[in-house]
């Protein structure tokens, strides 16, 4: 028996959050009926439906995209932009893992797996997510140990992280600083930056644990290896 909202996201119809947005809303039956309760627990000989359509079991696909600008981290867009998905052929209903801005760029996971979605995203499993980013203003030692124990924004302090001052230009008053965060709140790089007086002018993101970006150009992507895919189950139970 399993929760009916896992049961979804395993199926590579959609993340587990949103597979709880969906039976919120009475979109999802249990053998005919709806339900809208969290938590139901249901067996493999349950009949689910969403929206009147059967729910079927897809291969997992796991897909490391380099992001490039101007492209929105969502499956679809109501302003026409171009999405991630737009980017990957596939006849998979897969789904970004998290988030980039529109402006930022780098390393990125798609996926039809809601479990290993909802595992990546949790802060507790401790999965390093590596920046670079080309800031406004000169960084002295007190910024950069500020950034490192963790800084306050939205009324909540941020983990501890690793940060590296890579490059420097007093002249022109820009650093490049390479920051490694566990977490994945909303716009977090950029704000950790304002608290400490720096606007971010360019980010990018090199490396999710150990997948990083080589052998890919803006906009290119690659499938995972079974392997990479059960050392990033590793690295979770790990973390």
């Amino acid at each position: 028996m399993e929760r009916l909202q896992k049961v979804i996201a395993n199926s590579g119809y959609c993340s587990r959050r949103k597979a709880e947005e969906l039976i919120k809303e009475g979109k999802v039956t249990i053998n005919g009926e709806v339900v809208t309760e969290l938590g139901i627990k249901i067996s493999s000989k349950d009949v689910i439906e969403i929206d009147g359509i059967p729910l079927k079991k897809e291969e997992k696909e796991y897909i490391l995209l380099y992001k490039p600008r101007g492209v929105v981290t969502t499956t679809s867009d109501d302003k026409k932009r171009k999405t991630v998905i737009d980017l990957i052929t596939t006849d998979k209903r897969i789904y970004p893992v998290g988030r980039l801005d529109y402006d930022t760029t780098g390393a990125l996971i798609l996926t039809n797996d809601g479990e290993l979605t909802n595992l990546l995203m949790h802060p507790r499993n401790n999965i390093a997510k590596v920046y670079v980013a080309k800031v406004k203003g000169n960084l002295d030692k007190e910024s950069l140990r500020k950034l490192a124990e963790g800084v306050i924004f939205d009324g909540k302090k941020t983990f501890e992280a690793k940060v590296k001052l890579r490059k420097q230009d007093k002249k022109k008053q820009i650093s490049i600083v390479e920051l490694t965060i566990h977490e994945g709140r909303n716009h977090q790089v950029k704000k950790m930056f304002e608290t400490i007086g720096c606007k971010v002018m360019k980010l990018k993101r090199e490396r999710i644990a150990f997948l990083d970006l080589k052998g890919l150009k803006a906009g290119e992507y690659r499938y995972l290896t079974p392997k990479e895919v059960k050392k990033l189950y590793y690295e979770i139970k790990k973390g």
